[in-house]
């Protein structure tokens, strides 16, 4: 038979998805241990053999990969107001499968300059000025990247009186890319140009810089980095295609070893009479990395980034030190949880991570007292009747219960100006497709929504 082999050479394992193209069925999964701090096709081979010991009656017609191996893609985002510009490259970063490892505002200095050529990022997102404002900020800035000594990508994203100048200046001292302004008019981004963009360069640069061009001869390429894919997967299920309908609004959680992302496919605009949206424009497909929240690699800044009270919700009746189990995990990441005790305490650390990752990607009501009166005032988006959370990663997958991780993303009076789910349906990665059919969907959307459909199960 027909099949598409999709590939995830993740930052911990290397997952291997084979698909039935005329059936539109998994064949089989398979993983192994992502070697590439050696060769990472390693990895890939080892998980290849294990999948031939499952099935070998099969013709692979296409081999697609994605990757957040080695770190991932590692931005530096740089803008002119923290709440606009500079937000708005950061939104830009995330939604392309970014890891946004630092964030500036206004003029940069050259102390900051020096920071950012130890940061070790793979990109830079230049933005800065509405189109036609101010143009002082990316000009000042371009200047000092034009000194410094980075031989890294620059995407140049910002106000576009300044193009013409900033490619002077950059002229061929540096390897750069213009694209459209990420927020052409005041608090409206433009967040697609400048993800393709990113997207491209993903490809074609960043990945054989490290070191992974010895996978080109076993797939037909690299599409984008996972998170991205796992967006895409998200992005093709809510809306689906001419063809295919969807499921409408719909969250991700995805919890791993050393980040929860939270992907949202949604306008979220006000659901409660009389409150006014204020703030940055969201994006529809919008996702946030929380960097301090993850189950080994993060598990000790998962701990720092609690509370007492947070803590004692999910560890009730925990009789060890809680510090220094999530210590033992941190120190090992490999560790593997057998018995119940470790098991529950594991899944205490993935609703912590739930909680805390809603907490942050949803959006707030203020009450702002006017002349008029009071009012109330949403920035970012409101996730309060959302019908759909998908949870995927390995503690909700192999759960005997991922329904109560979920749950621990939801509306709570503990906090009732956060705008989080109320009363959500819950669906579940059983199968860890979601980054898979993110890359068949670059090539046959129709598809993927319909495999989507049929695997993501409900609780």
């Amino acid at each position: 038979m027909d099949a598409y082999l999709l590939v995830d050479f993740g930052s911990t394992f290397t997952k291997l998805t084979l698909v039935d193209t005329e059936n539109e069925k998994i064949i089989a999964t398979e993983k192994s241990y992502t070697t590439v701090g050696s060769d990472i096709t390693l990895g890939y081979k080892m998980a290849l053999e294990k999948l031939n010991q499952k099935t070998n009656n099969y013709n692979i017609v296409k081999r697609l990969a994605c990757s957040s191996a080695a770190g991932g893609l590692k931005i530096i985002a740089i803008g002119l107001v923290p709440e606009l510009t500079a937000e708005a490259a950061k939104r830009a970063a995330l939604g392309a499968g970014a890891r946004v490892i630092k964030t500036y505002s206004f003029n940069l200095n050259q102390d900051e300059i020096n920071e950012i050529e130890q940061l070790n990022a793979d990109m830079i997102l230049l933005a800065g000025g509405t189109d036609g404002g101010d143009t002082k900020c990316i000009i000042h800035n371009a200047h000092l990247i034009s000194k410094s000594n980075l031989k890294i990508p620059i995407v140049v994203a910002g106000n576009k009186c300044c193009v013409d100048e900033i490619k002077n200046l950059f002229n061929e001292k540096l390897e750069y890319y213009i694209t459209e302004n990420v927020m052409p008019k005041l608090n409206q981004i433009n967040v697609e140009p400048v993800r393709e963009k990113i997207r491209n360069i993903f490809i074609e640069k960043i990945i054989k810089a490290k070191g992974m061009e010895n996978v080109e001869k076993f797939i037909s390429g690299i599409l984008m980095p996972t998170p991205a894919a796992v967006l895409k997967a998200a992005e093709i299920l809510s809306i689906g295609t001419e063809d295919e309908q969807g499921i409408g609004d719909l969250a991700v959680i995805d919890i791993g070893g050393a980040t929860t992302d939270v992907h949202s496919i949604l306008d979220g605009f006000p659901s409660q009479p009389g409150v006014v949206l204020n703030g940055l424009e969201e994006p529809y497909s919008k996702r946030t990395v929380e960097a301090d929240l993850g189950m080994r690699y993060s598990a000790l800044s998962l701990y720092e980034a609690s509370n007492k009270k947070i803590i004692k919700k999910y560890l009730k009746n925990y009789n060890c030190s809680v510090e220094d189990e999530f210590i033992k995990r941190n120190n090992n990441t490999s560790y593997v949880s057998e018995d119940k005790l470790d098991i529950d305490f594991d899944e205490a650390m993935a609703k912590i991570c739930v909680d805390l990752s809603m907490n942050r990607h949803v959006g707030k009501i203020q009450t702002v007292y006017t002349p008029m009166g009071q009012v109330f005032s949403q920035e970012g988006k409101d996730l309060m009747t959302l019908p759909y959370i998908i949870g995927t990663g390995g503690v909700i997958v192999n759960s005997e219960n991922p329904k109560s991780i979920l749950e621990a993303s939801l509306f709570s009076m503990d906090d009732p100006t956060l705008l989080k789910p109320k009363n959500p349906s819950y669906l579940l990665d059983k199968n860890y497709i979601l980054s898979a059919m993110g890359l068949i969907a670059m090539i046959n959307e129709n598809m993927a929504v319909r495999m989507l459909k049929k695997y993501i199960v409900k609780i």
